[in-house]
């Protein structure tokens, strides 16, 4: 797991990269027979937070050179 400081360190590609394999992880886990078991929720909401983080540093840095370029 990483946290918010890792992500914001991380180039635009990462974090895509970083959002396109969690979503891959989570879609994979849900459409699994193991899913339907005993479930490893903290992977699953570990997964979910960081393509979160991910997206909201991904906005955060869209909407800080919306405003750049409006000055």
């Amino acid at each position: 797991m990483s946290n918010y400081k890792d992500i914001q360190k991380k180039t635009d590609a990462d974090i895509v990269s970083l959002v396109q394999e969690k979503r891959e992880a989570l879609r994979a886990f849900r459409f699994s027979t193991a899913g339907a078991g005993n479930a490893d929720a903290k992977s699953v909401r570990t997964a979910k937070k960081e393509i979160a983080q991910g997206l909201t540093e991904l906005n955060a840095r869209k909407r800080k050179q919306a405003n750049e370029n409006a000055s």
